[in-house]
């Protein structure tokens, strides 16, 4: 069963920055295309962003110009940096594959946006 380690959240003031990582336990993932999805409460979880085995990168419309996707495939392992942040922005994020989220979700990681 692949294992999906989400890391880098936090607390963080309005326009602030966060870096997140995603390590993932099968090198299946340097072939995958992965996605960033984030999740508040009530509602369903949605895709941030994505990004393709190659390094081809897609955003959902409310991130663009501030969230940056990338990968890295010799450690298995992909990240989120998160730049001008917004309270709205405040949710659990998780990494899986796109677009199927064949993984098992991990626990996320909370990320705050609040003054």
């Amino acid at each position: 069963q692949v294992q999906l380690v989400e890391s880098g959240g936090g607390l963080v003031q309005p326009g602030g920055s966060l870096r997140l990582s995603c390590a993932v336990s099968t090198s299946i993932f340097r072939i995958r295309t992965v996605g960033w999805y984030r999740q508040t409460p009530g509602k369903q979880r949605e895709l941030v962003a994505r990004i393709t085995p190659v390094g081809r990168m897609n955003y959902e419309d409310f991130v663009k110009g501030r969230f940056t996707i990338s990968r890295d495939n010799a450690k298995n392992t992909m990240y989120l940096q998160m730049n001008s942040l917004k309270p709205e922005d405040t949710a659990v994020y998780y990494c899986n594959t796109f677009p199927d989220t064949s993984w098992s979700w991990g626990q996320g990681t909370q990320v705050t946006v609040s003054s």
